[in-house]
């Protein structure tokens, strides 16, 4: 089965935004309110130009927006971020559920 090119890439690039402990550690900060580069890089030890690198990863990968005003760039999670996981995490648990349905049907059958 060939994988939806669009979905899978939009799907690689969350994949690889989550893939970092920073950048999940701001995922959680973000979950609680919008934050600025600083709020999100203080708790964390770094520096704001690699704060901001972060940022763009996750942004690429569609899970949060910026917005700037004045010289302060905040940040906010998006509400749609995690729906292509949850679909793709969502079809694999259906597929295994099928399998262990089947598999405990067999059983029961060899049973008798």
């Amino acid at each position: 089965m060939r994988p939806d090119t669009q979905s899978g890439t939009r799907l690689d690039r969350l994949f690889i935004a989550l893939a970092d402990v920073n950048r999940r550690a701001m995922v959680d900060r973000l979950t609680s309110g919008p934050a600025s580069v600083s709020d999100l890089a203080r708790p964390l030890g770094i520096a704001l130009p690699s704060a901001l690198k972060h940022l763009a990863i996750l942004e690429a990968g569609g899970v949060v927006r910026s917005e700037k005003a004045g010289r302060v760039r905040t940040f906010h999670m998006k509400s749609s971020a995690f729906r292509g996981l949850e679909a793709w995490v969502a079809k694999r648990k259906a597929m295994w559920h099928r399998q262990f349905d089947a598999l405990d049907q067999y059983l029961e059958e060899t049973d008798t």
